[in-house]
């Protein structure tokens, strides 16, 4: 048993409780008293497994014929197979991208690293902040300028020299909102947003993607690839640097960091390992423990200044993986000074061991260290002199001020102040826009600056809880369940019947829901359909599958997307995963609501209660199922977005289903409720939707890995098991 698996044992045993029975009665009147199948299995593990081989397995079978594939076009075909058997399964309902809101900003249009995977975008050391907002008009011909040249390498130059000739002066700070403190600063043991987002402006990867969206060296001048693929040999600049956070000298940069940061992230267990399984040679080895020899290992340092890295197959995407913390260095000697040991002896919980724990603790190659921390209130990133690239900092200071939600005018206001260099507007700032005019002006905030933001490739999604064990937060108790353990028993079987949750997949109308945060005017904007974006890749090639025996031919060129409504199709689940006419016929998974049907959800219920009632649990307007949301007091954006979730089912269920709104009275509850768990065991919730996935490499295995079992899947917790 896994280090991991043991401690989610561990939570189980001394927070689960007894699920109790329940009853309905069948057609001679009888009682039918309903037995939990799965209570049978009493370790964790095993539960879970056996839920997901019932509910998941068809996926999970699709997805590993796809990762036998020969070809990447073949790989990307069944992957969408893969993808409609995910949907099918209506775990998670798809609802938004990042993005798709009306916004004002100082800061100017792709002058940040474009890549729609890793986390490179959030680096902020080459972005143009102008000394006032730039208008919708300058914005567009800006953007229409990048799409004229890009990847010709001239755009950023260009976009300094156009703001230069409409009166604009750049200014060298970057001021911006954030809502949550990062938990740790080691990027090698998160996969949190909000900890990597800003930790990537504390250290330089090999390579990092451009604003115009190529792959250009960054702490590697040159890198080669064997002919066979598997071997890839990056050469680093000569006089690289690392320093703590005073900026003093701790040690150089040396190619055995890039082995100790990928030993350390195997080590600390930080969910990240299974994107290097499979793909480095021997790190699935190493992490199961059937290697304990980080020299077998596919990462090697030839010498002080050439990194090797060795694959176990040729991976056409491994280039991609690069722009994720993943692949970080990390001071091998700055490490153990602050108590970090490798192999064996790791131990995060030893009381020597601080590194990553504060901005003070870790080690800093990148163009910024952090100068000051203050928690929930901001964090202040200062350039890097030492930064091997610091004549070309375009910030010298990045602010992050904290914001709790709670007033759904702040950041806006704050915007207007010049304390924030930009704000998206939400339904009530948009409103204020709209009306308030800058001295002077005979036009509104919004008539002058406002543009609708870029989407992105995150996926959010309401995620539904198959397997709760807690009727309140692991962490202190809070956001307490108003439900019995019998009206839990009833939710529970509820969710694990897949036409209950397809029903209240196609209960909820997403635009409606959405419209709380954008506004109406931009209500479907962002909304997705699918997991993965539907044209996050395309065919490079003809190909034929087989879909449901049949063989089917899709054309070269043909998008990720087509191919997952051909097997929802097929398979006759009544979901629009793609729009062949959207994008002005390009085709999109994005901007419609392909869920929403009253008519479905109906049906999908009336299936479900006929088969619940089968094994006693019956569902009726006078026994309702009771589904806990936590709900985030504080916000009042947030509060009216659970209040159109609640009303939209309720209503579309017609009473059959209630929606109760569990009160969190602040962001901590609300994130411990579930964005913060660590295991399925945890998760306070029967629905929950403040989590969501963005891609790390461009690959749809970036996805659906993460519906992988055994606690390979980092998104399987999100539906109570592993």
């Amino acid at each position: 048993m896994t280090k991991t698996k043991l401690l989610a044992l561990l939570l189980v045993l001394t927070l689960a409780f007894t699920f109790l029975a329940s009853c309905s009665k069948n057609d001679d009147g009888n009682d039918v008293v309903y037995t939990d199948p799965y209570a049978q299995y009493e370790d964790y593990d095993e539960k879970s497994q056996k839920l997901y081989d019932d509910i998941l397995g068809e996926f999970y079978t699709a997805y590993t014929a796809a990762k036998a594939a020969t070809t990447d076009s073949q790989r990307y075909a069944l992957m969408a197979v893969a993808e409609a058997k995910l949907l099918e399964t209506a775990l998670m309902l798809p609802t938004s991208s990042n993005g798709g809101n009306y916004a004002i900003s100082k800061a100017a249009p792709y002058t940040v690293p474009f890549a729609l995977w890793g986390n490179d975008s959030y680096r902020y050391h080459d972005i143009l902040v102008a000394d006032k907002f730039i208008t919708a008009e300058h914005r567009s011909e800006m953007k229409a300028k990048w799409a004229e040249i890009k990847g010709t390498g001239t755009y950023y130059d260009w976009a300094k020299n156009y703001l230069t000739e409409k009166g604009y002066t750049l200014q060298d700070s970057y001021d911006i909102v954030y809502t949550s403190d990062p938990e740790t600063w080691d990027v090698l043991a998160t996969s949190q947003a909000v900890d990597s987002e800003a930790i990537v402006n504390t250290y330089d990867g090999l390579v990092e993607y451009d604003c115009e969206g190529t792959i250009a060296p960054a702490l590697a001048s040159t890198w080669t690839v064997s002919d066979d693929g598997l071997k890839y040999t990056f050469t680093l600049r000569s006089g690289l640097q690392w320093v703590d956070s005073q900026g003093r000298k701790v040690a150089d940069v040396k190619a055995d960091d890039f082995v100790a940061g990928m030993q350390h992230m195997m080590d600390s267990n930080g969910d990240l390992g299974y994107l290097v399984a499979g793909v480095i040679a021997n790190a699935a080895e190493y992490m199961d423990g059937t290697v304990t020899d980080m020299a077998e290992v596919g990462v090697k340092a030839i010498n002080d200044t050439t990194v090797e890295y060795t694959l176990c197959q040729p991976t056409s995407y491994f280039m991609t993986m690069l722009g994720y913390g993943v692949f970080a260095p990390m001071s091998r000697e700055y490490y153990t000074s602050k108590g970090g040991k490798f192999g064996s002896e790791f131990d995060s919980g030893a009381e020597s061991y601080v590194y990553g724990t504060t901005p003070d603790n870790i080690a800093y190659c990148g163009p910024y260290v952090v100068s000051s921390a203050t928690a929930e209130n901001s964090i202040v990133f200062s350039a890097n002199p030492t930064y091997w690239d610091a004549e070309n900092i375009a910030v010298s200071t990045i602010k992050w001020l904290y914001s709790d939600g709670k007033d759904a005018s702040k950041t806006y206001k704050d915007a207007l102040a010049g304390t924030l260099d930009g704000a998206g507007l939400n339904a009530t700032s948009l409103e204020l826009a709209r009306t308030e005019k800058p001295q002077g002006s005979d036009k509104t905030y919004f008539e002058l600056y406002g543009y609708v933001s870029a989407t992105d490739a995150t996926t959010f999604s309401s995620f539904y809880n198959i397997n709760r064990t807690v009727l309140s937060n692991v962490s202190d108790g809070s956001a307490q369940s108003p439900k019995s353990e019998a009206d839990n028993t009833r939710s529970t079987a509820a969710l694990r019947n897949v036409h209950f949750r397809r029903a209240i997949s196609f209960a909820l109308d997403k635009s409606s829901y959405n419209a709380q945060v954008v506004g109406e005017e931009l209500k479907l904007t962002s909304l997705r359909n699918t997991y993965t974006p539907g044209n996050f890749v395309y065919l490079t090639e003809d190909v034929t599958i087989k879909i449901n025996g049949a063989d089917k031919t899709f054309a070269k060129g043909t998008a990720y997307g087509a191919i997952v409504q051909a097997q929802l199709d097929a398979d006759g689940v009544k979901i629009k995963a793609w729009d062949p006419n959207a994008e002005d016929g390009a085709g999109s998974s994005d901007g419609f609501d392909g869920w929403y049907s009253v008519e479905n959800a109906r049906a999908e219920l009336s299936k479900a209660i006929e088969e619940l009632a089968a094994i006693g649990i019956e569902v009726s307007a006078e026994n309702p199922i009771y589904l806990d949301y936590p709900c985030p007091s504080f916000s009042p954006t947030y509060l009216n977005k659970a209040n159109a979730y609640k009303q939209s089912l309720e209503t579309a269920l017609e009473g059959k289903v209630k929606f109760n709104m569990v009160d969190c009275t602040d962001a901590q509850q609300w994130y411990d409720a579930g964005y913060f768990t660590n295991y399925g065991s945890e998760a306070n919730y029967d629905i929950y939707d403040l989590s969501g996935w963005g891609p790390d490499y461009g690959d749809p295995a970036t996805y659906l890995d993460t519906f992988l079992p055994d606690y390979a899947g980092y998104m399987v917790k999100c539906i109570g098991i592993f």
